[in-house]
């Protein structure tokens, strides 16, 4: 038998249905609070990932090409994409070279095939610029402009998550 309105028992529980919506109303804060200081995805994202926190902090990539590795290292090829990345203070377009690396074993040991490949494309070698942060490397002839190696630098640690 149900309670009548009005009767005592029908105040409990119409107080007890205010406590357990105002509990689950402040649990899904919590849940949601606690998600903005989630530490970084322990995958690293794909290109477009990539790209996405590259256009978050003002730098936007162009003629991409997958699998250009700027060299004839074919199994650099497998990982490589280049773009011509512009914004931030870096007042011309550069030929940007980004590796994707499986995991960080895979990051490692082809460090040094990445600074092969680019003994062949870059021109003036004092100027070559580099970043790593496993699993990726970006590289491309330089100078590169302050504020845009930095937001080169951020967007490609954040998209790294863990490191993989």
């Amino acid at each position: 038998m149900l309670p009548t309105a009005g009767s005592p028992l029908a105040g409990r529980l119409a107080s007890a249905l205010r406590s357990a919506v105002t509990a689950a109303v402040a649990a899904l804060i919590v849940v949601g609070c606690g998600s903005a200081t989630r530490p970084p995805s322990p995958t690293p994202a794909d290109f477009i990932g990539i790209t996405q926190q590259l256009g978050s902090r003002g730098i936007v990539a162009r003629d991409i090409v997958s699998g250009d590795a700027g060299c004839d290292d074919r199994q650099l090829a497998k990982t490589a994409i280049a773009f011509t990345a512009t914004g931030l203070d870096q007042s011309t377009p550069v030929k940007t070279y980004v590796y994707i690396f499986r995991n960080r074993d895979a990051f490692e040991r082809n460090l040094d095939d990445v600074d092969a490949c680019a003994r062949s494309y870059v021109t003036d070698p004092a100027a070559y610029e580099k970043i790593e942060a496993s699993p990726y490397v970006a590289t491309g002839q330089g100078p590169w402009a302050p504020d845009f190696r930095a937001g080169l630098t951020d967007a490609l640690t954040v998209a790294a998550g863990t490191g993989g």
